[in-house]
């Protein structure tokens, strides 16, 4: 499975009724929650990653590119846009890429 599967997968979900699908059922909480299920699974793949467990990193970071990908259906941002901001980044240092971002 690729990602683009993943997103098509979740995307396809999100019409389906909240008691038929997980994906549907955290989509119609909302995007805050979408966000928070995010955030949640990135600090459960930090400590794996802290603590070394290859395997449950493993694990928890499949969970995190589920999650991210099901914040992005939330907002209606499409994994090609991320990928074209991926592709625009390509070639240059990360150093000169965040220097030239606009202050937030």
């Amino acid at each position: 499975m690729t990602l683009d599967d993943l997103a098509n997968t979740i995307a396809a979900r999100a019409s389906a009724a909240p008691e038929s699908s997980w994906t549907a059922k955290l989509l119609a909480k909302g995007p805050e929650k979408c966000a928070e299920k995010f955030g949640e699974e990135a600090i459960e793949a930090i400590i794996e990653a802290i603590k070394g467990d290859r395997t449950r990193l493993t694990s928890e970071a499949a969970d995190v590119l589920f999650h991210l990908l099901v914040m992005l259906q939330s907002r209606d941002v499409p994994l090609s846009d991320v990928m074209a901001e991926l592709a625009r980044r390509q070639g240059t240092s990360g150093i000169a890429e965040k220097a030239a971002r606009p202050e937030s």
